[in-house]
């Protein structure tokens, strides 16, 4: 006679039954089945309180509307934030300085360029394209007043 123990069998204590929803759930999927269309011209009524599709005519589950509408929506404050950022990065680099102000609106006009106050040329903006020379402020300052006529003395 053979020694070896008895092991008790599955059958005896009921059918073991394996649910394939309760795996797929463990898989991360759902146990619903994906049935929305992709046509995304909804209609939401609000006598049958219900959403249906205009294209396919098929209703469409409560969520996959909300997702639509705040997918619509994320994208719509995406454009605006990038939009904002623009403007912003644009606000930077506006012009600031009153002189520059005044010689971008004399470049503006169509039919007269600005004149130098010092020796009448006009400055077209080409002039100015490849950049400009700049001096001291102080040095300039002392050789225009080196320039200027004596005042009369009482």
């Amino acid at each position: 006679m053979n020694n070896v123990p008895i092991a008790p069998q599955e059958y005896l204590h009921g059918v073991k039954v394996v649910q394939i929803e309760d795996i797929r759930v463990a898989r991360g999927l759902t146990r619903r089945p994906l049935s929305s269309c992709t046509h995304r011209k909804m209609v939401y009524d609000g006598n049958e309180r219900r959403i249906w599709c205009t294209d396919c005519e098929t209703e469409v589950e409560a969520f996959d509307a909300f997702l639509h509408l705040v997918e619509r929506f994320g994208a719509a404050e995406a454009r605006i934030n990038h939009r904002a950022a623009e403007l912003a990065e644009a606000e930077k680099f506006q012009i600031r300085s009153r002189a520059a102000k005044v010689m971008d609106e004399a470049w503006r006009s169509t039919k007269m360029a600005p004149l130098c106050p010092h020796c009448n040329a006009a400055i077209l903006p080409e002039d100015v394209v490849g950049g400009v020379a700049s001096a001291s402020k102080a040095l300039v300052a002392a050789a225009r007043k080196r320039q200027q006529p004596p005042s009369p003395s009482r």
